[in-house]
């Protein structure tokens, strides 16, 4: 950025509307409307504007991924514990489970939802990239010098102070902390979506960390990683996470919907 003072006032906006947007919709909590909801039993709850148009995204989300991508999937992490470990669940504990799993199964009709008892929403899938591109919105009259870094999810509103594109490293798959390969980022989102730190592994199976919400296992044959470049930092989450999705359809959907994308296997 140009200065300091700049930088300081645009590092407080971001951090004030991160921890905004955590404290909303976190799922650890239980005091926000995430909690109201997952614990209203099946009696409507009335949500604001901000989460009406989370909910749209959502609803559009599960279409585009014929189901795949469902914010009712959450509850699926009472089995599923991607710690590396080999305890991989039973198929009944997750037939169990699956039963409170199924975006069709929720009435939503803005601004009331109601979710069957025992069903829970979690916004985990989009809250990252939502915040980064909320945070971006409110830097942007201050300074374009600027890339956000949300753990790997990105947002550049333009170049550096001197012009140049942030060089930004897409990981590779087999070694953390080491670039495959890197970007040039100068205006735009890039997201990445994949298992390398989080999986179960049992009998040489490697159990990826994206489950199938109609199945309740890992998704099959995808990829160790998908990176995706788009104009905002949610759309760049939204492919790399419906490409995941796609298993060994991955690269036919990237090169059908994404303009620049980097997919390991």
């Amino acid at each position: 950025m140009e200065d300091r003072r700049t930088a300081m006032r645009a590092l407080r906006l971001v951090s004030t509307e991160t921890w905004r947007i955590e404290a909303k919709y976190s799922r650890y909590r239980d005091d926000n409307i995430v909690s109201s909801i997952n614990t209203s039993a099946g009696k409507q709850v009335r949500v604001d504007e901000e989460t009406a148009r989370l909910f749209d995204y959502a609803a559009s989300l599960f279409d585009l991924s014929e189901g795949r991508f469902d914010v009712t999937s959450g509850v699926l992490r009472r089995a599923w514990r991607f710690d590396g470990s080999d305890r991989v669940p039973s198929a009944e504990q997750v037939a169990d489970l699956m039963m409170l799993v199924g975006w069709r199964r929720v009435r939503w009709s803005e601004p009331f939802i109601v979710l069957e008892p025992g069903m829970e929403i979690d916004f985990g899938g989009i809250g990252k990239e939502y915040a980064v591109d909320r945070a971006a919105e409110l830097v942007a009259p201050l300074t374009t010098a600027c890339l956000l870094n949300f753990g790997g999810d990105l947002r550049a509103l333009g170049p550096d102070a001197s012009g140049k594109a942030w060089r930004v490293g897409v990981e590779a798959a087999d070694r953390l902390g080491a670039a495959a390969q890197t970007v040039d980022l100068y205006q735009g989102g890039l997201a990445t979506s994949g298992d390398a730190r989080r999986f179960l592994l049992k009998d040489n199976h490697r159990y990826g960390h994206i489950l199938d919400p109609t199945t309740g296992w890992p998704i099959e044959d995808m990829p160790r990683s998908v990176t995706v470049t788009a104009p905002t930092c949610t759309q760049a989450g939204m492919l790399a996470t419906l490409a995941m999705l796609r298993g060994r359809e991955s690269e036919a959907f990237l090169a059908e919907h994404a303009d620049q994308y980097w997919c390991i296997r």
